[in-house]
């Protein structure tokens, strides 16, 4: 079984630009979900959207801030499962910008799939990952400005 998801990206704009769609709640809301996310270390944040009892998810993330390098590099906790009180999945989720010529390497390095019952979740989420991304590329394109 995979144990992690990773997805490279070019962006040809700034890493500034693209930071702001990793960080910002508002943005993020745009291209992956609901969210209460703040960019401090240590900050308690939750993704909402709908149940996938398919899945055995129950629509809410929960989440940890663990590193911020501004316009360089993100990563907090995932966890999340059937509902109840139970986690079935507890991930680690790093954002890694490069500034490369004429733009942004962005990498995706989701790990910790490590339980069988992960294997229902992870195809979905790894082409649910490579999808959300490609937005941040539509959106930005869309709304330079940001």
């Amino acid at each position: 079984m995979k144990d992690r998801i990773q997805h490279r990206y070019f962006f040809p704009h700034p890493p500034e630009m693209v930071w702001a769609y990793l960080t910002k709640a508002e943005l993020m809301a745009l291209w992956l979900m609901e969210n209460d996310f703040l960019p401090i270390v240590g900050h308690d944040f939750q993704f909402r959207t709908r149940a996938l009892p398919n899945l055995d998810f129950d629509g809410v993330v929960y989440c940890k801030v663990l590193e911020i390098k501004p316009f360089r590099r993100l990563s907090y906790s995932w966890k999340g499962g059937p509902g109840e009180g139970r986690i079935t999945l507890d991930s680690l989720v790093v954002w890694t910008l490069t500034p490369v010529e004429n733009g942004t390497e962005l990498f995706l390095d989701h790990s910790g799939f490590k339980e069988p019952n992960n294997l229902s979740i992870y195809p979905a989420m790894n082409e649910g990952w490579l999808k959300n991304i490609q937005k941040i590329d539509g959106l930005i394109k869309m709304t330079p400005g940001v």
